[in-house]
Formats: structure tokens, C-alpha cells, sequence
């Protein structure tokens, strides 16, 4: 029995942790110390709900418990007449049903934007997202990125401490300002999202947990902001991805090519959602643009049906919008499934050194000169990615297509 209580309490902790740590923080004006007391919150809850049963609401539970230690830690720190204002109407008797679901979203979403602060590193961002809004632990952060567990705990605590030190406003910001501090949000879930979806390292192609989480706070950044296109749009690209999970890998986990793989497979429910959040963008973006695509494919029940001719137009339009290197290298595969496999040739010729240590733009070479004939030169394209890139089962696929040719 105590065993099903622990597991319920680890559900309820994961749903409800972003929820709680976010209402302190608007109180504490600190998140390590808002999930410091959400953490002993969760440590009432293990001491309890095993005596006591878990109780009718649990997140409000949690939420009355750390809000009264926030009272008392606010009164021990006598500054109790200057934040008891802040806190207004909450008291050390508040009812666990008490909580206003408005509020409590709005400070959902504060907290989003804190811990995607441009002040802090990449890595400090993904890793404290994941920590405050996602529910991981240390452990499973340092697990899910091939990293040691101390490492993740230092950028989780030097992350708090430079919030804290910069004085980080516990608000959503406005304006100009938005448009900046969205983008960071969208890249933090996107990169946790693609990290999940080919994993950079390790022996597994995929980690479809982390695939997931980023699924899960894309759809509540979307709750929270309805009326913001690349919202929609990220949330689209990534139901779409996540679709065609189950085809992306063999019986051993090998991977499986998006040309070759079994279509009848891919989550048709996944792709529905996908395209209703596409409808919900109404404004274009690079987020949307890549929805957009990936649409295409999702749409294409062969790989003969695939609209590669849009697909390279969408590719144009978003190198136009957001110009990178690795959007030119998507935008030659398209055009060679479009044109055929010279034009594509011809684009990546263009790029240089852009992306020297990109495995993607030999193995994307070695495609094309292998579709021209020129096999030897694919071949060499193919082990140069190979030798470049740090995941196990793309190597083996890159050397064994390089042993494929003639």
C-alpha cells in the first residue's frame, strides 16, 4: 500500500511541482527558495499520504503546506510586515481549495520566463526548466543528457544563485521585450525536444521521455499564451515529430530513415493534434514554417506523395526569415528530392566551412553523390560523418551505408 501511496505522490509531484514552486516564487521573490519549500512540502506528503491517505486535492495540499512555510520563513527573516502585503489575503489557516486557478497559471507562466532567462547559460536553462516545470530530479536530468549527476547539480544551483545575484523579476515581460524572452522559452523546449528525438550521444537513437516533457511544457506554454503564433507553431512541429516515433527505429533500435520508414505506424491522433495547433497559428514564423513541413510529410502517405516542391518553397521562405547554415543543408535535401540530386550538390558546395563539425553535412553529401554515381567520393562522406558524430547507432548506420556501395 505504501508503495502505490509513493508512486501516486510521484505522479501528483510531477504534475503539481511547477504549480507550487511558481506561487511561492511570487511570494519569496527567489526560486531556489520557492523550491526549497515546495521540497518539504513533497517531504510532508511522504511523510503523510502513507499514514493518511492522499488527500481529495493534492496539489492544492502541497500548495497550502509550502505557502504557510513561506509565512514562516518570511516572519523568521522579520520581514513579516513588508511581505505579508505581498502575500494579501494568504494566512497560516488557508483551506487547501482556496487557490485561484488564474493566479496560479499566471504564476506558471512567470516562472517559465525566469527559468529561460537569457541571463543564464543554455545548459543552465535547460537543465533548471526541466528541474522546475518538467518535475525531473538531478539524477534523471544527468541520465536523460549523458552527463554526470554533480555537473547537473552545479548548473542547477549556479543558475538559482545568478538569478538571484542579476535580481531577475519574477514577471512576464512586455513588449519588445516578449518577443526576445519568447524565443529563449521556445528554444530551451525545442532543445530538450530534439535531444529526446536524435539523441546528440550514447547508445540510443532516441530518449522519447525527454520527447515528452517537452511535449508536455509545449502544450502548457500554449495554455498559457493562446494568442502567440510560434507557440502554436513549436507545439506542431513537435506533434508531428513525436508522430512517427514508433517507426523510427528497427527491432534492435536501429534507426529507420524518415523515406524508409513504415508510415502505417506513424500516430495518427499525434498528427491530428499537430495540424489543429497549426490552425492556431495565425501569424508565420519559423517555428510555424517548420511545422509547416513537417505537415507536408505528415500529410504524404507514401514517400512518393510528399510535396517536395513546397517543401523546398517553405525551406526558402524560413532561410529568408531565419537564415542559418543548417537551415541551407535542409533546404539542399529538399531541392534535390525536388530537382534532383545536382541542385542539392549544388547548395551544400555553397556552404563551405559553415558547419565543420556537423556530421549531418557529409552524411547529407554522401546521399547526393551517391544518387549521382560517384560513389567513391559517397563513400568517403559517409565515414567522415560517422567519425563526427558522438551517437552509437548513427555511426553504425553511417559506416554501414558506406560499406552498402558499390
Amino acid at each position: 500500500m505504501v508503495s502505490d501511496t509513493h508512486r501516486a505522490i510521484d505522479a501528483v509531484w510531477r504534475i503539481e511541482s511547477a504549480r507550487v514552486i511558481a506561487g511561492l516564487a511570487r511570494i519569496v521573490r527567489d526560486v531556489g527558495i520557492a523550491e526549497e519549500l515546495a521540497q518539504d512540502a513533497l517531504l510532508a506528503a511522504l511523510e503523510q499520504w502513507p499514514r493518511e491517505g492522499v488527500p481529495r486535492n493534492p496539489g492544492a495540499w502541497l500548495m497550502a503546506i509550502s505557502k504557510r512555510r513561506a509565512i514562516d520563513l518570511i516572519r523568521r527573516e522579520q520581514t513579516y510586515g513588508r511581505k505579508l502585503e505581498e502575500v494579501g489575503r494568504l494566512q497560516t489557516d488557508v483551506a487547501e481549495d482556496e487557490f485561484d486557478l488564474e493566479e496560479i497559471e499566471d504564476d506558471l507562466l512567470r516562472l517559465v520566463f525566469v527559468a529561460c532567462h537569457p541571463v543564464l547559460s543554455t545548459q543552465a536553462r535547460v537543465a533548471l526548466t526541466l528541474r522546475l516545470l518538467g518535475g525531473l530530479t538531478t539524477d534523471e536530468i544527468a541520465r536523460a543528457f549523458l552527463v554526470p549527476e554533480p555537473t547537473v547539480a552545479q548548473r542547477i544551483v549556479r543558475a538559482k544563485k545568478t538569478l538571484a545575484k542579476e535580481q531577475v523579476p519574477f514577471e512576464v515581460p512586455q513588449g519588445a521585450e516578449l518577443v526576445e524572452r519568447l524565443a529563449s522559452v521556445l528554444e530551451v523546449i525545442y532543445l530538450v525536444f530534439n535531444e529526446g528525438y536524435t539523441a546528440t550521444a550514447g547508445d540510443d537513437w532516441m530518449r522519447p521521455a525527454l520527447c515528452q516533457d517537452a511535449l508536455r511544457l509545449g502544450r502548457i506554454l500554449a495554455e498559457l499564451m493562446p494568442k502567440e503564433p510560434e507557440v502554436h507553431g513549436l507545439v506542431a512541429l513537435m506533434e508531428i515529430q513525436a508522430s512517427r516515433t514508433a517507426a523510427r527505429t528497427g527491432p534492435d533500435g536501429e534507426p529507420v530513415l524518415l523515406l524508409d520508414q513504415d508510415r502505417t505506424r506513424w500516430d495518427r491522433m499525434l498528427i491530428g493534434r499537430g495540424l489543429t495547433a497549426l490552425k492556431r497559428a495565425e501569424a508565420v514564423g519559423p517555428y510555424v514554417l517548420q511545422a509547416e513541413i513537417a505537415a507536408c510529410h505528415a500529410r504524404a502517405l507514401t514517400p512518393s506523395e510528399t510535396d517536395w516542391v513546397r517543401i523546398s518553397a517553405l525551406y526558402e521562405e524560413l532561410a529568408s526569415l531565419a537564415p542559418s547554415p543548417v537551415v541551407e543543408l535542409n533546404r539542399a535535401v529538399a531541392l534535390s528530392m525536388a530537382y534532383g540530386p545536382a541542385v542539392g550538390l549544388e547548395l551544400l558546395d555553397q556552404l563551405g566551412d559553415a558547419l565543420p563539425d556537423y556530421h549531418l553535412l557529409p552524411s547529407v553529401r554522401g546521399d547526393l553523390l551517391a544518387r549521382l554515381g560517384r560513389t567513391r567520393e559517397a563513400r568517403e562522406e559517409f565515414l567522415k560523418a560517422a567519425a563526427l558524430t558522438r551517437n552509437e547507432r548513427e555511426r553504425r548506420l553511417l559506416i554501414e551505408r558506406a560499406d552498402g556501395l558499390p
